[in-house]
């Protein structure tokens, strides 16, 4: 079987070391990050120019099946993807690990998108980790920011922002330093799910500091598994 894997996630990483020898695999990273962890396998870096160029690649290229493990706020290759792959006439499956669940103590608020967030901050200092991406709908918020991400941003910031550059996994105790140290009054996170950034929502429960959880965007009309092993049942099917 010729499978393209998309996405530098964990779960991607996983599956093409399950699959390999065995299958032939293909990931695709898009680039993004630029010194990412890479998989065994074959790894292709960058766009396809589209969904009608993708399909094309995928017949050329004579791929079995598609798994998108792209992040779960990667809502455009997802919507590409699906499209791809129905023009191809490739399977395609979406391994979209589960989001993070509300437990006692916990003082979130939900938000649609980062916009809301940036319009709904409940203090002064904001401890922001939804990625280098997006940034800009805080650029003109008046609180402090300490923005983590693991690359250095581009474009427009808030103008009181201190930047921290470091990749999970994360410590409960290291988040609870780093939020108190900087006083932090709101964590601002996507929900990403998984344990590689969890450690941040048990410090802020900790510590009491309020967050905004940024809920992900709506998936394509596709199969959906929630680990490996469902991927693998499905690519076995």
């Amino acid at each position: 079987m010729k499978v393209l894997v998309l996405g530098g996630t964990g779960e991607a990483r996983e599956l093409a070391a399950v699959l390999h020898p065995a299958h032939q695999v293909i990931t695709s990273l898009a680039g993004r990050v630029r010194d990412p962890k890479l998989p065994v396998g074959q790894v292709r870096v960058g766009g396809f120019g589209g969904p009608d160029a993708l399909a094309e690649w995928l017949r050329d290229n004579g791929i079995d099946a598609v798994v998108d493990a792209t992040h779960p706020f990667a809502e455009r290759i997802s919507a590409s993807a699906a499209r791809a792959a129905g023009v191809a006439g490739v399977p395609v499956v979406l391994l979209r690990r589960p989001g993070w669940t509300e437990r006692p103590g916990d003082r979130w608020v939900r938000v649609p998108d980062l916009a809301a967030a940036a319009a709904g901050l409940p203090g002064d200092r904001v401890f922001l980790t939804t990625g280098r991406q997006g940034l800009a709908a805080f650029a003109g918020c008046p609180q402090r920011f300490l923005i983590r991400c693991v690359d250095p941003p581009e474009g427009p910031l808030p103008a009181d922002a201190e930047v921290v550059l470091a990749r999970g996994p994360y410590t409960v105790d290291g988040e609870v330093d780093i939020m108190a140290r900087h006083r932090i009054d709101v964590l601002v996170t996507k929900d990403s799910g998984g344990p590689m950034t969890a450690a941040k929502l048990d410090a802020a429960r900790v510590l009491g500091v309020a967050v905004l959880v940024v809920e992900r965007p709506r998936p394509p009309d596709v199969p959906v598994v929630e680990d490996v092993a469902a991927a693998l049942a499905w690519l076995r099917t």
